[in-house]
């Protein structure tokens, strides 16, 4: 049995990512375990917030017990978002899973972020908390653990998966390459907010244009993320 965390931030096709791993036969996968939890300890206001809440374990220890044990198939692969990851609560557990680390740029996690949801801060977006977790799982390790970018995806989905599987201790699926298209029965609540692009798609595509200039409040906010983000870049497989 091999449960993998992909920890990651939002807008950083880590759905495309969880339709990768839940398309092989060998794999079940969950999507965000801790965002009822986050919204009910952190208080903070998110699209469908009460039907996320009503659908979802909020209990921390609860979710913690479902991420370490087993499930019905060989890979349990967990969507996991580093913002969700509260202060105060500790993450000692993480170190008992398989983790890999998904990175993307700033300026393309806010580009997209904004199109969704106006209401953005630096924590928001996770890479403070990504970059906390990688080094706590590094330092449990004593060596890098798996970092990939999802512009290393998007060029080559092929290449950059079979790294990360072999990374994480599992054989590559060529079921990882493609999809259906449509929701998953293992989509979150709420899916019919954020999921809209990756329901029609039936693969990885390929990378987008570079995004327009952010204004001001959200560059400021990329400048803020991109020392994170080039600190995991640099052990990106």
């Amino acid at each position: 049995m091999t449960n993998i965390a992909m920890w990651s931030g939002p807008r950083n096709i880590s759905t495309a990512m969880m339709y990768s791993f839940g398309n092989r036969p060998d794999c079940v996968a969950w999507d965000e375990p801790f965002y009822a939890f986050s919204l009910v300890h952190h208080g903070n206001d998110h699209p469908m917030r009460d039907e996320i809440i009503a659908a979802g374990d909020s209990d921390w220890n609860s979710l913690v017990a479902k991420c370490l044990g087993p499930a019905a198939k060989p890979v349990f692969y967990q969507k996991h978002m580093t913002h969700h990851m509260l202060k105060g609560y500790d993450r000692g557990w993480i170190k008992g899973l398989t983790n890999a680390f998904l990175i993307r740029a700033p300026e393309r996690v806010l580009s997209s972020y904004t199109k969704k949801w106006s209401d953005v801060s630096l924590r928001d977006i996770g890479f403070v908390e990504q970059a906390e977790i990688y080094d706590m799982v590094a330092d449990h390790l004593g060596t890098a653990p798996p970092v990939i970018d999802t512009d290393d995806i998007l060029a080559n989905p092929r290449g950059a998966l079979t790294r990360l599987c072999e990374a994480c201790g599992i054989p590559f699926d060529e079921a990882m390459l493609s999809w259906p298209a449509g929701p998953k029965p293992f989509d979150g609540v709420w899916a019919p907010h954020w999921y809209n692009a990756v329901w029609a798609s039936t693969g990885f595509g390929t990378a987008p244009p570079p995004p327009a200039p952010l204004p001001d409040h959200l560059q400021k906010i990329a400048d803020a993320a991109r020392p994170y983000y080039e600190r995991l870049k640099a052990y990106k497989l």
